[in-house]
């Protein structure tokens, strides 16, 4: 029998990296949604199958008391980029402005987008849990997280992904713009 509280202790840095992104940064809020996630998961231990990962049921219960909050609040979150923390960097100006940018990207894409992104690029998370973990089917993590990327590429670059010729028809004739 695997130790409960160890295996949950092992969780915390990953459940606080992934409720601070959830709550764009908010430390209190953030630290609020792991002690919600750790009680739910003490009080529900004979709900994990114990097959695999205990990652992926902790983040499905974390992604629910989140939507939970949201829908008590009455809206979904919205971030203010004043309340992005600020990266612990080297003093390399240059890094620390794109450090800077990339995490004010990050918290202007809507939270579908930014949940599936944090799981499998940041989180590691295999497209089948991070599906689990947000109750989507698994077409639906590969097509917010390709469309996340997208976003963050042009948010970063200030400009859309690449050159993109749209279809114009003019009086029954198509052309390339």
């Amino acid at each position: 029998m695997l130790d409960r509280h160890l295996l949950l202790t092992e969780q915390i840095p990953h459940l606080r990296r992934y409720a601070r992104v959830l709550h764009g940064g908010r430390m209190a809020d953030a630290d609020d949604l792991v002690q919600d996630t750790l009680e739910r998961a003490f009080g529900k231990w004979g709900l994990w199958r114990g097959v695999g990962s205990v990652r992926p049921w902790l983040f499905s219960i974390m992604h629910n008391l989140f939507v939970d909050q949201c829908a008590l609040r009455g809206a979904q979150a919205t971030e203010s980029l004043d309340d992005v923390p600020e990266p612990i960097l080297a003093p390399n100006q240059e890094l620390r402005l794109e450090a800077l940018e990339m995490l004010g990207a990050l918290q202007r894409l809507p939270v579908s987008l930014r949940e599936v992104l944090l799981l499998v690029s940041v989180e590691g998370l295999s497209y089948a849990d991070a599906a689990k973990a947000l109750g989507v089917p698994i077409g639906t993590v590969m097509s917010r997280l390709s469309r996340a990327r997208t976003r963050l590429r042009e948010l970063t670059s200030g400009e859309p992904d690449g050159p993109r010729q749209s279809l114009r028809v003019i009086e029954g004739q198509r052309s390339l713009r």
